[in-house]
């Protein structure tokens, strides 16, 4: 595995597209599970540039495992804040943000 491909390509090209996509999901209403099959699709679209453009192996199982669970988890990273932002400002008199990736009942 080349080092700067999988840092430009996968994190920084795909871990946008990931970012998005988490995005889309939390603020559709969506629920989590979509993550998981969006990250394998985006996971096989990236595997797919790493072979066209940087004559990498296509059919590496161990490089598509890594590239789709980096992608995974920030497809859930963003699913997570922005279901807290949207769970926050959309019900204020619900909910209380708890730290980065939580809320809390405002009346116990």
């Amino acid at each position: 595995m080349n080092l700067p491909v999988f840092i430009g390509l996968t994190l920084v090209l795909f871990g946008l597209a990931a970012y998005m996509m988490g995005q889309a999901i939390a603020i559709t209403w969506r629920p989590l599970r979509q993550v998981f099959l969006y990250a394998l699709l985006l996971g096989a679209g990236d595997r797919f540039l790493v072979f066209a453009l940087f004559d990498g192996e296509l059919a590496s199982l161990g490089g598509y495992l890594i590239d789709t669970t980096a992608i995974t988890l920030i497809g859930l990273l963003a699913f997570r804040i922005t279901r807290v932002n949207r769970m926050v400002s959309q019900y204020p008199w619900l909910y209380r943000r708890s730290g980065l990736f939580g809320w809390e009942e405002i009346n116990k």
